[in-house]
């Protein structure tokens, strides 16, 4: 018997608080760039609000999208607000574009201190999360979610972050960002993997679902691989070792014969793989 969750703990789920490490792994290692003495923490704290914000309501915001379509009708993922039915729609729409709306907030009077470039960039970062499945024609259902994981958890998040505290771009910022955003792209496919059944027969076209069950699993090795690959190039053995020893479970779980609920542990151990990952990212930088 599922016992129904009370009304903080549904918002709290539906948060997909697995979810989050894509969104402060990448502040920190932007910010661990800089030698522990240089670093600005409001900048860095700014930073952290803004990713968490943004990927919160992009999580309340698919909540939304994906329930007015009746795509959640078929999953058999994490608990859902609109598919529930326990809370209107509308309300969930408000909640997500609360989120959005911290994230300008703190994006604005982190423009202010820094850059104002950051306004229009921090801008297309909601326009991405709202229109990953809403809008008329969502990129996240014809295949796009990954492209778009990569640059906004990725590049943005760390290079971003890098560029507040040094004000001009570091060159090993890029590794690092292309290690965050192959990281998020893990715990994308985590999602995807288990989803392909629902996703095809509500039309949601992912890589994943496009290339099915089996095919599709090569994805999220192929991620995992780009993570170690990238953390390798930015000279980060330790960082390199732990994510191999860390992803190894989590391949072989992509690789394994199971499907849907089934796959549900592998978030799980995505999420874990990401901070065990990030932290040793720290620890490297720490013995600079």
């Amino acid at each position: 018997m599922t016992l129904t969750p009370g009304p903080f703990r549904r918002w709290v789920l539906a948060a997909r608080v697995r979810t989050l490490p894509a969104a402060l792994v990448p502040v920190a290692l932007g910010a661990g760039l800089v030698r522990p003495a240089s670093i600005n923490w409001i900048h860095s704290a700014l930073c952290a609000v803004i990713a968490l914000a943004l990927q919160i309501g992009t999580n309340y915001a698919n909540d939304y999208s994906d329930g007015r379509r009746g795509t959640d009708e078929v999953r058999v993922g994490p608990f859902r607000l609109t598919a529930s039915r326990l809370v209107p729609a509308a309300t969930v729409r408000r909640a997500a574009w609360l989120c959005f709306g911290v994230a300008a907030l703190a994006g604005v009077v982190l423009a202010a201190a820094t850059s104002w470039w950051l306004v229009p960039l921090g801008a297309s970062a909601v326009a991405a999360g709202w229109f990953y499945t809403g809008g008329p024609k969502p990129y996240g259902y014809y295949g796009f979610g990954e492209l778009f994981v990569l640059v906004y958890f990725g590049f943005v998040a760390t290079v971003g972050t890098s560029f507040v505290q040094h004000r001009h771009v570091v060159s090993s910022s890029w590794w690092w960002g292309l290690a965050a955003g192959a990281m998020a792209c893990v715990l994308l496919e985590a999602n995807n993997l288990r989803d392909v059944e629902g996703d095809r027969q509500a039309h949601k076209k992912t890589l994943a679902a496009r290339l099915g069950r089996e095919r599709g699993a090569w994805l999220y090795v192929g991620f995992a691989l780009v993570t170690v690959g990238a953390l390798l190039l930015a000279h980060a053995w330790l960082a390199a070792i732990v994510a191999g020893a860390f992803y190894a479970p989590g391949i072989r779980v992509a690789q394994s014969s199971r499907r849907g609920r089934d796959l549900l542990v592998l978030l799980a151990m995505s999420a874990r793989a990401q901070l065990a990952t990030g932290a040793a990212a720290l620890v490297v930088f720490a013995l600079r």
